[in-house]
């Protein structure tokens, strides 16, 4: 069990298949833990089964920065956004109730590496990421109102597991290590999962790209079941440097897209984060447009630039080993 999970509250609620932690929703099954909560599946009172997650009131300071985060995304209405449908307290924890996700998409990878020996299918793994992209920029943007001003918010924690799957279309979950940003260089103590975050994270700071650093990142591990880099060390300094990435388990049309959204410096990375994922879709000879009910899919680009040169076809890497479970962040 991970530190913190449970609430140490003197006759906090317990868990149990069967519990109500309010009237009408009952606990079906545990669907996920992590270092600060825990999430189960749950009937509603009405409609179909949501997801429940417990962060333990005990935890003080992570219990404020997620209401506060809560809060925030609350109003929010995008289509890749995982919707949050209440909040409220029992005896030892806050509870929030969300939208219920099949999986995400590190499942997603574990599923084809095991049982197909294979990485996501490539048009599969970039439209996901492309409607991640979508969300990522919506929350990016300075557009939202926060205390009476226009900010930005950087995720903060971009990761495989933090996307959640529901049918055939990816959602962004998971805002608690979220940043409202007001300009390109926001300070910001906190560390999302380290194997993620950008190299301005380590100096103490976010920027208006440090998500999309997350997101190529986390193409490469979706797309080949390792990370670009090593693990960082336990202890790092803000002068902390990482390796150049290695990429060799992509192909040479991905490279240069992975390239610009890996960069060190957040000035050379790409403008927005559809900037990143539709030149790895360009790549693939892909291109994304909408259908007749406005969502995304990817069709082939027949155009000169793609049709005329067969280099540009990218092919499968080869299967590696998936992540070991050391390297795997908690899903909750």
């Amino acid at each position: 069990m991970p530190p913190n999970v449970r609430s140490t509250t003197p006759g906090a609620f317990a868990f149990a298949v069967g519990a109500q932690p309010s009237p009408g929703y009952r606990l079906r099954r545990v669907r996920g833990r992590g270092g600060f909560a825990e999430v189960w599946e749950a009937d509603s009172p009405s409609g179909p089964p949501v997801a429940l997650k417990f962060i333990p009131s005990s935890n003080t300071t992570m219990t404020a920065r997620e209401l506060r985060s809560v809060q925030s995304f609350a109003g929010m209405e995008h289509p890749y956004l995982v919707k949050t449908h209440d909040i409220w307290s029992i005896p030892g924890y806050i509870v929030i109730c969300m939208e219920l996700a099949e999986g995400t998409l590190l499942d997603l990878m574990m599923l084809y590496h095991n049982d197909f020996a294979q990485p996501i299918p490539t048009d599969l793994l970039c439209l996901n990421l492309w409607q991640v992209a979508e969300a990522l920029d919506f929350l990016n943007s300075r557009w939202h109102v926060r205390e009476g001003r226009k900010v930005g918010f950087q995720h903060g924690d971009v990761k495989p597991n933090n996307i959640l799957l529901l049918s055939d279309v990816a959602k962004l979950s998971d805002y608690g290590m979220s940043t409202a940003t007001h300009g390109p260089n926001t300070p910001c103590p906190r560390q999302g999962t380290r194997e993620y975050a950008a190299p301005e994270v380590f100096a103490g700071y976010q920027t208006d790209t440090s998500d999309q650093f997350s997101l190529a990142v986390t193409y490469h591990v979706l797309r080949t079941g390792r990370f670009p880099f090593p693990p960082p060390p336990k202890e790092t300094g803000k002068a902390f440097v990482r390796p150049a990435p290695d990429l060799g388990a992509v192909t040479d049309t991905e490279k240069p897209a992975l390239l610009r959204g890996l960069a060190p410096a957040p000035q050379d990375r790409f403008p927005t984060c559809r900037g990143l994922i539709g030149a790895l879709i360009e790549a693939h000879g892909l291109k994304p447009e909408r259908d007749d009910d406005g969502m995304w899919r990817l069709v082939k680009d027949d155009s000169p630039k793609n049709g005329s040169a067969a280099h540009r076809k990218a092919t499968m890497p080869p299967v590696t080993t998936p992540l070991p479970n050391n390297r795997r962040p908690a899903s909750a």
